[in-house]
């Protein structure tokens, strides 16, 4: 259920929210979402594309591991029902998406294929910005993904960027800007705020509020941490909502596309989620005791949470047995390709590079 706090969150679970109540009363709100009322089918499509993520993260982690991957790699592990409930209510051929460098989840649940991720993740030639971009900045303009990007918070205005040319083209896209409780900070994103809401843009802002701001708890850094708020001074409605669930997240998601697509303008969707891993694979995260992350895996885990619903709806352990045995084949696949994938020529240094005078 797509909840918010009254009081300040609470680092040992991701998904504990209250009601979604405004700080400036009487202004025309959007309607508190309900879960998503998914049929068995798109239960288990659900299940599959958050077990794909899971076991391709962890896959890319071993290979880091392995010095196979050069850089930074930040993994999505915990956080799969965010991406895959939102997106899954996205129109393909017209809405786009942007997030930061936290996005293999988002590139897989948009559909793209698991080898092309993996081999950019390598820096193979296959990979599919041709291994220039690595684990941070991967784009598919094809089906309307636009990276991918390492600077906190920059892709909020160029989301912002994206829903006015949704406007000024008149397509009927919706642009989803997703960014992290640190870069809810940023001045940047205030400023892409202000736009939007001047200029009624058909624009998502989804803060995904893994608790942790790179070590630092969002209890210490942020003076509002109810962070769904953070639209009220521009009028932007806020909702926050339990990231631990995917149908919380897929019915957060319609009413938000509602709201967006009637000419409402921007509108926030706060991601109460949680990342089992570090900020990055370099980061040993002791900032947080292993009680903590282990509480939420056993209360609060995204897939768990699936399989239980799916168990109520009568799906045979057999056959989330037979999903997982698929997942598994298509990620070693893609990491057997990733691993033997050509390097990029050394030509392709000099091509994809924008030179101009000043």
């Amino acid at each position: 259920m797509a909840k918010a706090a009254s009081s300040r969150s609470n680092n040992e679970s991701g998904s504990k929210t209250g009601k979604s109540e405004p700080l400036i009363p009487n202004r025309e709100r959007p309607d508190e979402p309900g879960r998503y009322p998914a049929s068995k089918d798109e239960l288990l499509e659900f299940y599959r594309q958050m077990l794909l993520i899971r076991r391709f993260e962890e896959k890319a982690g071993q290979l880091y591991g392995l010095g196979l991957i050069g850089g930074f790699c930040h993994l999505y592990i915990g956080q799969e029902a965010v991406a895959v409930g939102i997106q899954s209510a996205l129109d393909g051929d017209k809405d786009s998406v942007i997030t930061g460098y936290r996005d293999h989840g988002h590139m897989l649940a948009y559909g793209l294929d698991p080898k092309v991720i993996m081999a950019e993740l390598t820096g193979r030639d296959a990979g599919i910005s041709k291994g220039k971009g690595g684990s941070m900045h991967m784009f598919s303009t094809e089906k309307k993904f636009y990276g991918g990007h390492g600077i906190v918070g920059a892709q909020v205005p160029l989301g912002t960027g994206l829903a006015f040319g949704h406007k000024y083209n008149e397509d009927g896209g919706v642009c989803v800007a997703y960014f992290g409780d640190g870069a809810s900070n940023q001045g940047q994103v205030y400023e892409a705020f202000n736009m939007a809401e001047l200029w009624k843009l058909p624009i998502i802002f989804v803060i995904e509020n893994n608790q942790y701001a790179m070590g630092t708890s969002v209890n210490r850094s942020a003076a509002e941490d109810q962070l769904f708020r953070r639209g009220e001074s521009f009028r932007i409605p806020g909702i926050q909502v339990d990231g631990m669930d995917v149908l919380a997240a897929r019915g957060a998601t319609e009413t938000a596309l509602e709201w967006v697509r009637s000419g409402k303008g921007p509108i926030i969707l706060e991601m109460k989620t949680y990342r089992y891993r570090g900020h990055s694979m370099s980061d040993p995260a002791k900032y947080r005791s292993r009680e903590e992350v282990q509480s939420v895996r056993d209360k609060s885990d995204p897939i768990e949470h699936v399989k239980r619903e799916l168990a109520d709806a009568g799906v045979a352990e057999d056959d989330l047995k037979a999903i997982e045995k698929e997942i598994r084949k298509i990620v070693n696949e893609a990491a057997d390709y990733a691993e033997t994938a050509p390097e990029p020529e050394p030509e392709e240094l000099y091509t994809d590079v924008l030179v101009g005078k000043y």
